[in-house]
């Protein structure tokens, strides 16, 4: 296999997310990367700065970033579908391990210690990987919220469920979020004008 590891990045762009919704903004895969990388960085600085954590704001948004890179070999399988049954999701994540590695054969020799704990579900640092897994439930969130305020109804369920489970992390960084960051995203450009 060549090293067509960049090549399968940028078809990223190609998997669609919320493929079960009616969406009023569609979203592909590297869209959500992004903005995964975007949002942990945020709540790690917000870990740092406001709750003297020590966290390296940068390293956990690297993990970020490739988060979801697997999905270039298996597509985006929708939550319900994932978390159906326990066995489901194992077999899933069995799949997802198979293409990591897969795409980690992609990547130049030289260049594969750097991107194998970046590739992997198990990185090698699992408590900062919690704010990459907080993030990918923030940006869910999100996405639900600016549908909904598109006065899009289907993600009202969505809504819920992902705000109840970001609370269930207790993770006073995603509260502190909510609280501080998220309303305005539900905001028109109007209304972000204004004052």
């Amino acid at each position: 296999m060549g090293h067509h590891f960049l090549a399968y990045l940028y078809r990223l762009k190609y998997i669609k997310r919320w493929t079960l919704m009616r969406s009023t903004t569609p979203e592909n895969v590297a869209e959500h990367s992004y903005q995964v990388a975007v949002l942990t960085h945020l709540l790690c600085s917000i870990a740092k700065e406001i709750f003297g954590r020590d966290v390296d704001p940068a390293r956990a948004a690297a993990y970020a970033l490739f988060h979801d890179a697997s999905e270039v070999f298996t597509g985006d399988i929708p939550t319900p579908v994932k978390h159906h049954n326990p066995r489901i999701l194992s077999n899933f994540r069995e799949i997802e391990a198979i293409a990591a590695e897969r795409l980690l054969a992609t990547v130049p020799d030289e260049l594969k210690a750097t991107y194998e704990p970046l590739l992997k579900r198990a990185p090698d640092d699992p408590e900062l990987y919690r704010y990459v897994k907080a993030a990918d439930l923030l940006d869910a969130y999100l996405k639900c919220l600016n549908e909904m305020s598109a006065g899009n109804r289907e993600f009202a369920i969505a809504l819920r469920e992902n705000e109840e489970r970001l609370r269930a992390l207790h993770m006073p960084e995603a509260d502190w979020f909510l609280e501080h960051l998220a309303p305005s995203l539900a905001k028109t450009i109007d209304e972000l004008s204004e004052g």
